[in-house]
């Protein structure tokens, strides 16, 4: 498997909703991100969102998901296992280790050894950006105007998020580097009639220690993606693991599934940052619920060799 990692630079804000719509999260989870490309591939027609489904079914085709980068630092999700700090008997300390939510790439060594700086680190993270709400007013029928807010993630100059692909070839790269250029134009989220979601792609390099962690064999693994084990796989795969568990849900973005806007099944996956001693394949799971066609929920596993050296 070859990597290639891309920065998303959004150019105007972007709605990552949790539950409710003033809600706005800055990540973009695998699942998303791929059903965003799977909408860019029916756009174009033919067989090319079979060839996007074969290609991430069998493997071919890995999609992290999508974290922070600042200025040229690039974040990761915080293991999700035991570490020994340096300050074990500083109480505030041991509470910033825990909040922490991204690390630097280039420290994921300094972190596993309990040696990283917590507080420096939680300060810059702050830099990410800001969240907003902004105000809009919805008219239906003759019904007087209604105002609503939106929650909307504005990310400071220089500052978005980032995917790491894994590919097993150049016919399939080309193909996701097409759709996530359609992709930039359409906007990514909620609201993006409102122009939200929009973004330039940008090629950029993977860390050379990174790219060997996502190569290398150890006796431990953290996902980078959300990522559900197929039933035959579940009990190995959770066999001494550490993950939290979260549920994907939502509408079907599709004009030719229903008439009307119907909810994909609920899905509970991994959480990226989980850490496993047992890699599993995961699958893409068919959420649909009543429609006319399949709908695809992504929830296969990219792997980083997290051991503690």
């Amino acid at each position: 498997m070859k990597y290639k990692a891309y920065k998303l630079a959004f150019t105007s804000g972007i709605h990552i909703g949790k539950t409710m719509l003033v809600d706005s999260n800055p990540g973009i989870h695998a699942d998303t991100l791929f059903s965003a490309l799977c909408q860019e591939a029916l756009k174009i027609g033919g067989d090319t969102l079979a060839e996007l489904y074969g290609y991430a079914c069998d493997g071919k085709l890995q999609i992290s998901d999508a974290f922070p980068y600042i200025g040229d630092i690039c974040y990761l999700p915080k293991p999700m296992k035991r570490i020994v700090t340096e300050s074990q008997g500083d109480s505030t300390l041991k509470k910033l280790y825990k909040k922490l939510t991204y690390i630097p790439a280039d420290k994921l060594d300094v972190y596993l050894r309990g040696e990283l700086d917590a507080r420096q680190e939680t300060n810059k993270i702050r830099d990410l950006g800001h969240s907003t709400t902004r105000t809009s007013a919805a008219v239906r029928g003759k019904v007087d105007t209604e105002p609503y807010h939106v929650g909307v993630y504005q990310f400071n100059d220089g500052n978005g998020l980032y995917i790491i692909l894994g590919y097993e070839d150049e016919k399939v790269l080309d193909l996701t580097e097409m759709l996530l250029e359609c992709l930039s134009y359409s906007g990514i989220g909620g609201r993006r009639s409102s122009g939200l979601g929009r973004f330039e792609l940008y090629n950029m390099k993977v860390d050379r220690s990174l790219e060997d962690r996502l190569t290398r064999t150890g006796k431990e693994y953290m996902t980078l993606s959300v990522s559900l084990p197929q039933d035959d796989e579940l009990e190995m795969a959770l066999d001494g693991a550490n993950y939290k568990l979260i549920k994907r849900s939502g509408f079907v973005s599709s004009y030719t599934y229903s008439e009307e806007y119907l909810r994909k099944k609920d899905l509970y996956v991994l959480d990226s940052g989980a850490c496993v001693i047992n890699k599993y394949m995961g699958s893409v799971y068919d959420v649909s619920a009543g429609g006319r066609h399949p709908v695809y929920r992504y929830a296969k596993p990219m792997f980083l060799e997290v051991t503690c050296v």
